[in-house]
This record gives structure tokens, sequence and C-alpha cells, in this order.
């Protein structure tokens, strides 16, 4: 198994949505390095247990460490001078679909915060939403989505980086949170279309 603090906070993230009871939809999950930037980037997808496939509300969970973070982590683990902490980049994306109307933005930010739990020292923030719409080939929308995101940045200390423990620690309040904001999304009075 590969010791990396990256791969020890995409653990923590994992066991926190474990335990919220999320449902991991395996098929949707990708590790990548950018052979060419050197970034490296963790992608998942839980949704709610018993929603079907394509699930009515769904987390789009990306952690990203970038070719800096790398750098830095590099020269901690060599005992040099840190000119800036590596950084794991968090975005966190709820999604709504398979919607026979197209929702109301206003509807689904009313029911979710502008903020996430704190994540170490930091919160995530919330963006705005964005709307889609899916049509026949005769131009006849047919289906809706409304995603909108939480992003924000984790920046890993001298004691995060010496203490995996640390990182459970400060990722734990992120599975109850995001079952939590799913669970909201799930409760709007929306029509939804039969999973496929």
């Amino acid at each position: 198994m590969l010791d990396h603090v990256f791969t020890d906070a995409i653990g923590a993230l994992r066991d926190a949505l474990e335990a919220a009871m999320l449902e991991r939809m395996t098929a949707e999950e990708r590790f990548q390095v950018d052979v060419l930037l050197g970034d490296t980037t963790w992608e998942t997808s839980y949704g709610l247990p018993g929603e079907g496939n394509p699930p009515r509300v769904r987390a789009d969970i990306t952690l990203d460490w970038p070719t800096w973070s790398q750098s830095a982590f590099r020269s901690w683990l060599r005992n040099e001078e840190l000119d800036d902490d590596p950084r794991i980049e968090i975005s966190i994306v709820l999604r709504l679909q398979r919607l026979v109307e197209l929702p109301r933005p206003d509807q689904v930010t009313a029911v979710l915060p502008v903020d996430s739990p704190s994540v170490g020292p930091d919160q995530l923030h919330r963006t705005a939403p964005t709307v889609e719409t899916a049509y026949t080939a005769e131009l006849e929308p047919v289906s809706h989505a409304l995603e909108l995101a939480y992003e924000g940045t984790y920046d890993l200390d001298d004691k995060a980086l010496g203490d995996g423990a640390i990182l459970d620690d400060h990722f734990s309040a992120l599975g109850g949170w995001i079952a939590s904001m799913l669970v909201r999304l799930g409760d709007l009075p929306l029509a939804y279309h039969d999973p496929y």
C-alpha cells in the first residue's frame, strides 16, 4: 500500500463517508496523475442508499494534490524549510438529477448552508448553482439537473503531516454533513423521472 499523506487523506474521507452509510458509486471513482503537470487527483461519487441508478441526489467529491504540494511534502520529509504548507484542494459538488421540471435555484439554496463544517482550521464555501437541461434530438426538454459546489482547501501543517490520526479527526465531520445535505436535497418536493 502506498504510504503518503494524500492517500491518508483519501482514506480518512472515505472512512467518514462510509461511516455515514452513504453508497459509493464504484464506477465513478478515479485516481489520476497528470503526467504533464504532475497534479494528482482523486474523484469519487456517493449517494443515498437505495436511490437507483443514477440516484436522484449525489455528491461528487474531488481531492486535488498539486505538484507544488508534492514538492513541499518532499521538503518536509527531508526536514527542509517550507515556504508554504502542502495543500489539498477540495471540491464537493451536490447534484440533483432526473428532475421532471426545471428547478428553482433559490428553493435549493434555501435548504443548504453557505459553509461546510470545519475541515481543520478552514471551511468549504458554497458556489453559485448551475442548472442543466437535457434535450431530445427534436429539442424537447426531457430532464433537468442542478449542481452546486462547496470548495476550499486543507492546509497540512507540521502536526497533520506527522500524524495521520489528525486527518481522521479533520475529515470525520464531512461524511455526516454530506449525508445530511443529500437528505435535505432529497426531501425537497420535486418530481423525478424513474431511474433507468
